[in-house]
């Protein structure tokens, strides 16, 4: 490949991995925003002027909510090697 070529493959690939990099930010602080919206909402239930409720009923909202953030923190991590192979000549 020539050199220019190379430098248009490497600015397109940039591109790339910046507009990748920016739907992320923008969907992340979007969904993140509102999952902390809903959480507080689901706080106000504890207004016990309002609702009857128990401790069992708040151990498992908190334990739901608990399973679910351990679930998002393993979908997030990136500790799975890649299925590339190594080749060298």
């Amino acid at each position: 490949m020539s050199e220019p070529a190379l430098k248009v493959a490497e600015s397109e690939a940039d591109n790339t991995a910046s507009s990748k990099r920016d739907k992320f930010v923008k969907l992340a602080e979007s969904r993140t925003s509102s999952a902390i919206k809903a959480i507080r909402i689901i706080g106000k239930l504890g207004n016990r002027n309002a609702y009857d409720y128990d401790d069992a009923d708040v151990r498992k909202i908190v334990k739901a909510l608990s399973d679910e953030i351990e679930a998002l923190k393993n979908r997030m991590k990136t500790t799975k090697p890649s299925d590339g192979v190594d080749f060298k000549l």
